[in-house]
């Protein structure tokens, strides 16, 4: 059974840092690239970062700079580092592995950026 299972979120302060992780299980992780996205309630989902099997990243514009996308195949887990965050930082973060058409979500981890 594909599963994804998000943690790292919680509460920080504007210019504050987070490390979000995401543990993959019941698929070939070293075969797929994964990504990471997030979503504000009321608003589409939005891609945030990606990471291909061979380690290549690709950065949304609002994040470059300041969000970094790792990957251990070792450990089966992808990483978002998110440095310098902002008040619209915040929402709900998605692990993604590119499996298939649709992909395979995880549920999510809340990042809440607030003095």
């Amino acid at each position: 059974q594909v599963q994804l299972v998000e943690s790292g979120g919680g509460l920080v302060q504007p210019g504050g840092s987070l490390r979000l992780s995401c543990a993959a299980s019941g698929f070939m992780f070293s075969m797929y690239g994964m990504a990471w996205y997030r979503q504000v309630p009321g608003k589409q989902r939005e891609w945030v970062a990606t990471i291909t099997r061979g380690s290549s990243t690709n950065y949304a514009d609002f994040v470059k700079g300041r969000f970094t996308i790792s990957r251990d195949n070792a450990k089966k887990a992808v990483y978002l580092q998110m440095n310098s965050l902002k008040s619209e930082d915040a929402a709900v973060y998605f692990c993604k592995a590119e499996i298939g058409f649709q992909g395979v979500w995880g549920n999510g981890t809340l990042v809440t950026v607030s003095l």
